[in-house]
């Protein structure tokens, strides 16, 4: 199904039952979809699926659900202007029904792989009408109900019912399809009886005697009407071939070398054509005669092309057809296969290379046939008329002709078409209209491939603006204010604080900007070499400040060992930049821990802050700190000795605010 009918589901459901009502079905019906796109093709079986998972969240039934989606649709597709054409049907509900199968046949134009059903009128009166329906999905005769009734609500005005009068095949709901006893497809076929107020059709629409001046008009002569209209068949009640039309009995002949041209007329119609549309309709004699307005599709069958067909085709006596029996139009048809024999006498090699590659029309390796080299089935497309004076259906039609390279394909030319029906207009319409789309098709393709690039670039700016944000804030925290969410301080029992402090970089006397240049450029060597050494979610990277380095373990990200891994960026921090053997720099290390409480301070560079006397005690710790040193405090000392540590006592420190500190110095971790 397109993706037209799931956003009609989709946004009514929202609008009615709420947006988590339908999350949590998508949750049930295991949906990936956040959004369905209009022309793209989706499962079927998501369509009762959608109903079942909605019936058992609402409590309401699956029918009532299928009911409901049908209504969405007709609700739904008034936003893209169909409604228009609805109305545009006819003045009464009838003429609708009756168009029906017409709509779906207009609509594939702007749906080419929509997989319509097939909709009957088959009878009529004063308090509705009986309509048959046939498709090949499963568990949407209930969808089909609702959608008739907000039509006719909607468009008519009329209070309609409707129900089940026999069915076939169809089942309520789920992903299965019908039981198929034998091979082939299955067919859902559903007749139902619809009520509704039908007393204005009737009365104006069939209930009417035909003027005076109609019933003296003379009969028609059928030759001169198979003239005027070339692609015309007429059936007798057995529904074989009387008379045909010129260019139809030519263009079978044309399609089926070898064949008797004479045994054309006399064949029931379904030996020589295999009918399209309407799906599944039985071709008979009370049947046709009741589709007064629905529009037929045949298809030419073809015998194909062989060397017997061709050996037949050239031995075949023309001569000892009785002309006598024959009409005008078949008379003409006959001289033209005759042509068709000689031109192809004279051209063995082609019809041997026709006969080869006909030879092998199966493919062994799938089974299936090949696509033909040659030329191309005709489709018939028209309406089945009774014609009263003759006692005939007359099959009123014209080949379905989209441009000139179809046109070629199924052996025909423009002077072929009928005139007087703009076919040869339509024909030549649609190829300037291909030529202009695929102009537009290369247009297309190259913003496509602009935009791509674009989107690409866009993804990558993402990606380093991501980066650069997460560098300066948390990620979850980040998240959150992308969100929107209002910034809330995180409160940590216990964390492990760590600065670092660069010596002897900068000489703050110095006017020199050589030097400042060097103590920048040295300075970047240290703050990098430490940030190498941050490993997340262990240590995070808290700030700069001037020519000190401050990290926390523990937060953002809850972690029991933070003294531990404090110790241990630490520890390698110090081989790290002593490796590097800068000249006069060294650095020392101050370490505390204790409770803090975090979150973001700002709008303009927001940035992650720690505040609490853990941070200042741990400060106190980094600047008595002594060169190449790192010092702990008493509380830190204590949780790592535990493990393995080595430290070394270094006595007591006075801390500004905290008065005496016993302190330790760090000298390894655990072996």
């Amino acid at each position: 199904m397109y993706g037209m009918l799931y956003e009609s589901v989709q946004h009514y459901i929202q609008k009615e039952y709420g947006v988590e009502m339908w999350k949590k079905i998508c949750q049930i019906v295991d949906c990936k979809h956040n959004s369905f796109k209009t022309h793209q093709i989706y499962p079927d079986k998501m369509m009762p699926d959608f109903a079942a998972a909605l019936s058992a969240c609402s409590g309401e039934s699956f029918d009532f659900c299928m009911n409901f989606f049908g209504k969405c649709f007709v609700r739904f597709f008034t936003n893209f202007g169909y409604d228009k054409m609805i109305r545009s049907t006819g003045r009464y509900f009838c003429d609708f029904l009756q168009s029906i199968d017409n709509i779906h046949l207009q609509m594939r134009f702007t749906y080419p792989k929509m997989k319509s059903p097939s909709m009957q009128l088959t009878n009529m009166d004063d308090n509705g009408a009986v309509i048959l329906y046939r498709s090949g999905r499963t568990g949407m005769s209930k969808y089909l109900i609702g959608q008739m009734t907000e039509v006719a609500k909607e468009f008519y005005g009329l209070d309609m019912t409707a129900y089940v009068l026999e069915s076939q095949n169809d089942i309520c709901g789920g992903t299965a399809g019908p039981i198929k006893l034998s091979e082939g497809p299955m067919t859902v076929i559903v007749k139902y009886r619809l009520d509704f107020d039908n007393r204005d059709y009737m009365a104006k629409r069939v209930n009417v005697v035909a003027h005076p001046s109609q019933l003296k008009m003379p009969s028609v002569d059928l030759n001169v009407f198979l003239e005027l209209f070339p692609f015309t068949i007429v059936l007798n009640h057995d529904m074989k071939i009387t008379l045909a039309g010129e260019k139809i009995i030519e263009t079978w002949i044309l399609h089926n070398p070898g064949v008797n041209p004479k045994s054309f007329i006399g064949s029931h119609i379904l030996e020589l054509f295999k009918c399209r549309r309407p799906k599944d309709t039985k071709i008979d004699w009370e049947t046709i005669h009741q589709m007064r307005t629905v529009l037929f599709e045949f298809e030419l069958i073809r015998t194909g092309h062989n060397r017997a067909a061709y050996d037949a085709a050239l031995n075949f006596d023309y001569d000892t057809l009785d002309d006598a029996s024959l009409n005008e139009a078949q008379t003409m048809a006959l001289a033209s296969a005759q042509e068709f024999s000689v031109e192809h006498a004279k051209d063995d090699e082609a019809a041997a290379a026709v006969a080869a590659a006909t030879k092998d029309e199966i493919d062994p390796a799938t089974g299936q046939r090949r696509p033909s080299v040659g030329l191309r089935s005709i489709l018939l497309k028209g309406q089945m008329f009774y014609i009263k004076d003759v006692d005939s259906l007359i099959f009123l039609c014209s080949p379905l002709i989209e441009n000139l390279d179809e046109l070629h394909g199924i052996g025909l030319y423009l002077n072929d078409l009928n005139p007087h029906g703009l076919s040869r207009e339509l024909v030549m319409a649609g190829w300037q209209h291909c030529s202009k789309l695929e102009i537009l098709f290369e247009k297309e393709e190259q913003r496509s491939d602009e935009l791509e690039k674009s989107l690409e670039l866009a993804d990558s700016w993402k990606r380093q603006g991501d980066d650069l944000l997460y560098s300066m804030i948390p990620r979850p925290i980040a998240e959150r204010m992308r969100k929107s969410e209002e910034h809330v301080c995180q409160s940590f029992e216990e964390v492990s604080v760590i600065f670092i402090e660069v010596l002897n970089v900068y000489d703050s006397g110095s006017n020199n900007i050589q030097d400042a240049m060097q103590a920048v450029t040295t300075l970047n060597k240290v703050f990098s070499a430490l940030d190498e050494e941050i490993i997340s979610p262990f240590v995070y990277k808290v700030e700069t400040v001037g020519m000190v380095y401050m990290a926390v373990s523990g937060a953002p990200d809850v972690n029991p060992l933070h003294a531990e891994h404090a110790c241990d960026l630490s520890l390698r921090v110090m081989k790290k930049v002593k490796a590097h053997a800068l000249p006069g720099v060294a650095i020392r290390v101050g370490i505390n821990s204790g409770p803090v409480v975090a979150g973001v301070v700002g709008q303009k560079v927001p940035r992650y802050c720690l505040f609490g006397d853990t941070v200042n005690t741990a400060s106190r710790m980094e600047s008595s700190s002594d060169p190449w040193k790192i010092q702990l405090s008493n509380y830190t000392a204590t949780k790592v000795r535990k493990v393995g540590y080595k430290l070394e006592l270094r006595g007591f420190v006075k801390v500004k605010g905290k008065g005496e500190m016993e302190t330790f110095w760090l000298l390894e971790g655990p072996e």
